[in-house]
C-alpha cells in the first residue's frame, strides 16, 4: 500500500474511526486520468454517527457521502454515510473527484505536448519570452509538419495551437525588442522547414505566420491577400492584421469580434463561424501586446446582457469575489469559507468561477528530443470543485443565486460562468490549447452576475505586477462603491500570515493590497459631499488621496484610494506557513471545515484575516477599527454561525427555484 500523501489530523482521526477508512479517503490516485483501473479501496466497518448532528447526505458517483455538523467541542467532518459498508469513493471506472485535475472535461482533446511546451516559451510578453534554440525550433516545426501531413494521429497539433504559436512568432518578429525577437537558431530552422510547411498548412495559418508577406520570404504570398470566409471571419482577419503588427484595437472593434464569434460550438461543424486558428491568434496576440484599458473594458463588458439584465438582490451590502478561474495548485483556497464568515454579519458575498480552467499544470519532467520542460494534467482547486464535492448544486442561475443571497440563513452564493456567461465558458477548450492566459483571465474576475440594492464592492486577486491598476480601472467602470485587488498566494485572494522570505521574488509582495473605498453608509442613491474617516489601517497606507469617480450618470460619490502591504503580525497573528493542499479537494475541505468548526491554527487564522481585512479595506459597516473587524470574524466562526450557513447553502442550493 502506498504511503498516505497527506499528514494525519485531529479532524480525520475523529471523523474516520479506522485506518482502512482513512486510507480509502486519502489515497487518491495522483494521476487519476492516466490509470483509473489502478484505484484500490479497502472495506470499512460500519460507523456510528451518535456524536454528530445536522447530517447532510450527498452523492458522489453511486456512493452516499455526508457532511456533518459536530456537537459542541467536536469538529465537522467529511465522511461516509451511516449505513455505508465500504468507504471508497470511487469505482474503478470513475476518476477521483478528491483531486482537482479530475475535473478537466474529458471531451476536450489533449494538445500536442511538444508544441505546447514551445508555446510556454514564446507566447508571452516582450520581456518574458524565451527564444528557442535551433534544435528546439527544428523539433517544434518538424512536429507541426508531421501533424499537418497526418502522421501524428493521436498527437495532432490543434488548430488553436497553430494559431497561437505562429501568432507569437509573428508578433515577436514585428514588434518585440531585440532580446526577445527570433534567435538565429529560430531563423535558421524556419528557413529550412518553412518551404515544406507552406505546402501543407491551411491558408489561415499561413496568413497568421506572415500576414504581409515580409517575414518568410518569397514563398509566402497568401498573407497579404487573405480575407477569410464569411462576415465574422472577415472582421476577425481585419482586426488580427493590426494585432499581429503589435498594434491595439478600439473598444467597439474588440466587442464586435467577440460578439461575432462566440459562443463556440466545436462539436457542431455546421455552426463554426471562424477558424479556431484565427481566434487563438487573436486572443494570445492581444495578451502579448499587453492589452490597453479600452481593450480590457471590451472583454469585461462584452456579454453583460447575454442573459438579459442581472437580477437585483435586496441586500444591504454585496461583495463580488473574483479569483483566478484556474484555481490553486499548492495552497489552501479559503474564499468559500471567508464568504460564509462574512455573511454572518450581513456582508453578502457572490463567488463566481468554473469547476476547471487551464493553464495550471501538474509538473513532471518531459524531454522530447531537444525540448525539455514540464507538462502534465492541468487544474487547480476551485470553489466549484469544493462545493460540488460537498454536495452543493453548482448549476445555479444568477436568479437562483439572488434568492440565496437574500436568505437570512445563508447570505452568500456561487455562480458558474457556465450558467452566467455561456459565450465565455465556450472558450475553455481553446484556452487550454493556447497555453497562456488570454485577456479574459483578467476581465472575467470583474463581473456582476447579480446586482444589489445596497452597496456593492468587488475584490479580485492578481499575481503579475502591472495588472492591479487595470483591475481597479474595470471596477471603477463597473461603478461599484469600493474595489480591492489583493496579491494573495498563487494570485488568489488569500492573504497569508506567513512572514515574507528574504529570498522572495522581486515585485509586489504577497499581501499587497490596493483599491478605493467609499464611506460605509454610502448606497446607490448617495451623492457627493460625504465626510470620510481615516481610522483603522489608513494611518499605514502608502498612498492616500481622495478622488471623485462617477457612481452613476447623475450621482457622484467621494472615494479614497489606498495601497498597503498587510503584515498579519501587526494584528496579533502568529507567523505560520500556509497549509498545503497540493490539488487535494478533500484536504482543502478538511482544512476549511475544521477552521469553521473552531479548530485554531493556520487555516483558522487565514480565514479570520481575510474576512476582517477585506471588511476594513472595503469600508464596510462596523469595520472601521481593524481589531474589531477581526474579532467580529472570529465570533462568526466560534459561535458556529459560519459553518451553519455553509451547510444551509449546500441544502438550499438543491431546493431554490
Amino acid at each position: 500500500m502506498r504511503q498516505n500523501p497527506f499528514p494525519s489530523s485531529t479532524l480525520r482521526a475523529r471523523a474516520l474511526r479506522d485506518d482502512n477508512t482513512m486510507n480509502s479517503l486519502l489515497h487518491p490516485n495522483p494521476n487519476p486520468n492516466l490509470n483509473p483501473s489502478s484505484f484500490c479501496f479497502s472495506a470499512a466497518r460500519r460507523t456510528t454517527l451518535s456524536n454528530l448532528t445536522n447530517w447532510i447526505p450527498f452523492r458522489l458517483g453511486e456512493r452516499r457521502i455526508g457532511l456533518s455538523t459536530p456537537r459542541k467541542g467536536r469538529h465537522p467532518a467529511v465522511r461516509s454515510a451511516a449505513t455505508i459498508d465500504e468507504a471508497g469513493f470511487l469505482e474503478a471506472d470513475i476518476r477521483n473527484p478528491a483531486i482537482s485535475t479530475s475535473y478537466r472535461p474529458s471531451k476536450i482533446p489533449q494538445p500536442n505536448r511538444v508544441v505546447l511546451e514551445a508555446q510556454t516559451k514564446v507566447c508571452t510578453g516582450p520581456e518574458q519570452t524565451k527564444p528557442l534554440s535551433q534544435e528546439q525550433a527544428v523539433v517544434v516545426l518538424d512536429t507541426i509538419l508531421r501533424s499537418a501531413r497526418g502522421e501524428l494521429k493521436n498527437e495532432e497539433v490543434s488548430k488553436a495551437q497553430l494559431g497561437a504559436f505562429f501568432a507569437a512568432m509573428t508578433i515577436r518578429a514585428n514588434a518585440f525588442p531585440e532580446a526577445t525577437q527570433w534567435s538565429e537558431g529560430e531563423r535558421h530552422a524556419m528557413s529550412i522547414l518553412w518551404p515544406r510547411l507552406v505546402q501543407v498548412l491551411p491558408q489561415d495559418v499561413i496568413f497568421i505566420a506572415d500576414p504581409e508577406g515580409t517575414i518568410m520570404g518569397p514563398c509566402s504570398s497568401i498573407g497579404p491577400h487573405f480575407v477569410g470566409h464569411g462576415a465574422a471571419e472577415m472582421r476577425l482577419v481585419g482586426a488580427l492584421r493590426e494585432v499581429l503588427a503589435g498594434g491595439h484595437l478600439g473598444y467597439e472593434e474588440v466587442q464586435g469580434v467577440l460578439r461575432d464569434v462566440l459562443p463556440l460550438n466545436p462539436e457542431d461543424d455546421t455552426s463554426v463561424k471562424v477558424s479556431e486558428s484565427l481566434l487563438a491568434a487573436f486572443l494570445i496576440g492581444q495578451r502579448m501586446n499587453r492589452e490597453i484599458d479600452r481593450e480590457l473594458k471590451a472583454y469585461c463588458l462584452a456579454f453583460d446582457d447575454e442573459l438579459g439584465s442581472p437580477p437585483i438582490a435586496d441586500v444591504r451590502s454585496l461583495t463580488h469575489y473574483g479569483e483566478p478561474y484556474d484555481g490553486n495548485t499548492r495552497f489552501l483556497r479559503s474564499t468559500l469559507f471567508v464568504a460564509a464568515v462574512r455573511a454572518c454579519y450581513d456582508e453578502s458575498c457572490l463567488l463566481h468561477g468554473v469547476e476547471w480552467m487551464p493553464p495550471k499544470y501538474i509538473l513532471h519532467a518531459i524531454n522530447f528530443s531537444e525540448i525539455s520542460g514540464y507538462q502534465g494534467f492541468q487544474g487547480g482547486i476551485t470553489e466549484g470543485q469544493l462545493l460540488k464535492f460537498m454536495g452543493a448544486n453548482t448549476y445555479l442561475s444568477p436568479a437562483q443565486a439572488k434568492t440565496l443571497l437574500e436568505d437570512e440563513n445563508i447570505g452568500f452564493a456561487y455562480v458558474s460562468q457556465r450558467e452566467a456567461c455561456p459565450s465565455l465558458y465556450s472558450l475553455i477548450g481553446l484556452r487550454e490549447h493556447i497555453k497562456k492566459r488570454p485577456p479574459l483571465a483578467t476581465s472575467e474576475k470583474v463581473q456582476q452576475f447579480v446586482r444589489a440594492r445596497g452597496r456593492e464592492s468587488i475584490v479580485a486577486g492578481f499575481y503579475h505586477e502591472g495588472y492591479e491598476d487595470p483591475l481597479l480601472m474595470l471596477m471603477r467602470r463597473r461603478k461599484v462603491h469600493s474595489g480591492l485587488v489583493v496579491k494573495g498566494e498563487e494570485g488568489a485572494l488569500s492573504m497569508t500570515t506567513k512572514v515574507r522570505s528574504v529570498n522572495a521574488s522581486k515585485g509586489l509582495p504577497v499581501n499587497h493590497c490596493s483599491g478605493f473605498r467609499s464611506p460605509s453608509n454610502a448606497t446607490n442613491s448617495d451623492v457627493d459631499g460625504m465626510d470620510l474617516t481615516c481610522g483603522g489601517l489608513l494611518h499605514n497606507l502608502d498612498l492616500l488621496f481622495l478622488v471623485l469617480d462617477g457612481l452613476s450618470e447623475n450621482k457622484r460619490i467621494s472615494r479614497e484610494s489606498f495601497s498597503i502591504e498587510v503584515n498579519a503580525k501587526d494584528y496579533g497573528f502568529e507567523p505560520t506557513d500556509t497549509p498545503r493542499t497540493d490539488r487535494s479537494v478533500l484536504r482543502n475541505i478538511e482544512l476549511g471545515l475544521a477552521a469553521l468548526g473552531g479548530e485554531k491554527g493556520p487555516a483558522y487564522d487565514r480565514i479570520v484575516l481575510n474576512a476582517g481585512m477585506v471588511d476594513h479595506l472595503l469600508g464596510c459597516s462596523g469595520a472601521g477599527d481593524i481589531m474589531s473587524a477581526l474579532d467580529r470574524a472570529r465570533e462568526a466562526i466560534d459561535s458556529g454561525k459560519a459553518l451553519n450557513r455553509l451547510m444551509n447553502y449546500i441544502q438550499a442550493s438543491h431546493k431554490v427555484t
